[in-house]
C-alpha cells in the first residue's frame, strides 16, 4: 500500500527519480509493517533454514563415510546433534535419510552445494558456520583422516574459500575443540589458545582482542538466527563460543590483562 503512495508522491514532487525513491521508501515501510523493522520475509528465512539444515546433514553423511566407514563416535555425534535440536520424529527421520543419502557410494556433493550457494551463499556467516559444523563432525572420532580433510577442502573451495583461508579456519576449529568442556586451560594449552583465535603470541593485546571479538560476533546467536541458522542449531555455535572464551581467558591470564 505505502509502496503505491510512495510512487504517487514521488512522481508529483520529483518526477521519475522521485517515483523511484518513493517506491523504495514505500517498500521499506510495507516490509517493516509486515515483518517488523528491518525484518525479513519469514518464508524466505524458513527456506534458508531448511536448505542450511539439509546441507549440513547431507554433507555430514558424506564426510563420515569419506574414510571408508562410519565410526561409532561419528554416529554418536549425529545422535547428540538430534538431541540438541529437539527434532520431531518426522524431522529426525528426514535428517537420517539425508545423512544416509550423503553417505551413499559415489554421492555427488555438487548439486547440494549449488543449491546451498543459490539460497545461502550471499551470507558469509552461513557459509562459515556450515564449514565449522562439518569440521567439528570430521573431528568427532578424534582424528582427521586425509580423505576427510580433502573433502572439506573441496567443500570450502566450492563455498568460495581459498586453500589458505580453509587451512586457517581448520586450524582454529581444531584448537578451539581442545577447550571443549573446559580442557586445556593450563599454561600447556597457551599455544592452542592462540591458534584457536587465529593469532600468535607476537600479536599485540589489541590485535588479540580484535580477533576474539570477531569470533564471538561470528557465533552470536541473534546474528546467526537472523541470517538463517535454525534456532535449534544455535547450541552448537554457543559451544564453539564458549571454547573461544576459554582460549581468550587463558591468553589474558598469561598476559596479565584485566578481566572484562
Amino acid at each position: 500500500m505505502f509502496k503505491l503512495f510512495g510512487v504517487i508522491f514521488g512522481i508529483y514532487f520529483g518526477g521519475f527519480w522521485g517515483a523511484l525513491l518513493g517506491f523504495f521508501i514505500g517498500s521499506f515501510i510495507d516490509r517493516s509493517i509486515s515483518y517488523g523493522l528491518g525484518g525479513v520475509n519469514p518464508l524466505s528465512r524458513a527456506h534458508r533454514e531448511s536448505v542450511f539444515l539439509g546441507t549440513v546433514f547431507t554433507l555430514m553423511g558424506k564426510i563420515a563415510k569419506a574414510d571408508g566407514y562410519i565410526s561409532q563416535n561419528e554416529i554418536s555425534h549425529v545422535e547428540q546433534l538430534f538431541q540438541k535440536l529437539g527434532m520431531t520424529t518426522k524431522h529426525r527421520q528426514r535428517s537420517i535419510e539425508l545423512f544416509k543419502n550423503g553417505a551413499a557410494a559415489n554421492f555427488d556433493i555438487k548439486p547440494t552445494l549449488n543449491e546451498f550457494m543459490k539460497v545461502c551463499g550471499h551470507t558469509n556467516s552461513l557459509k562459515q558456520m556450515l564449514l565449522v559444523y562439518l569440521i567439528v563432525m570430521a573431528l568427532a572420532d578424534g582424528n582427521l583422516d586425509p580423505a576427510e580433510e580433502e573433502l572439506l577442502l573441496e567443500i570450502a573451495q566450492h563455498l568460495g574459500y581459498s586453500q589458505d583461508a580453509f587451512r586457517q579456519i581448520l586450524a582454529m576449529i581444531i584448537n578451539q575443540t581442545h577447550f571443549a568442556g573446559g580442557k586445556a586451560t593450563t599454561a600447556s594449552g597457551l599455544e592452542d589458545a592462540y591458534k584457536a583465535l587465529g593469532v600468535t603470541k607476537e600479536n599485540s593485546d589489541q590485535e588479540v582482542k580484535r580477533a576474539y571479538r570477531k569470533l564471538m560476533s561470528q557465533y552470536h546467536p541473534d546474528k546467526l538466527m537472523g541470517q538463517g541458522v535454525p534456532e535449534d542449531m544455535i547450541a552448537l555455535a554457543t559451544a564453539q563460543a564458549q571454547e573461544v572464551q576459554l582460549a581468550y581467558d587463558l591468553i589474558k591470564k598469561s598476559r596479565g590483562l584485566a578481566k572484562e
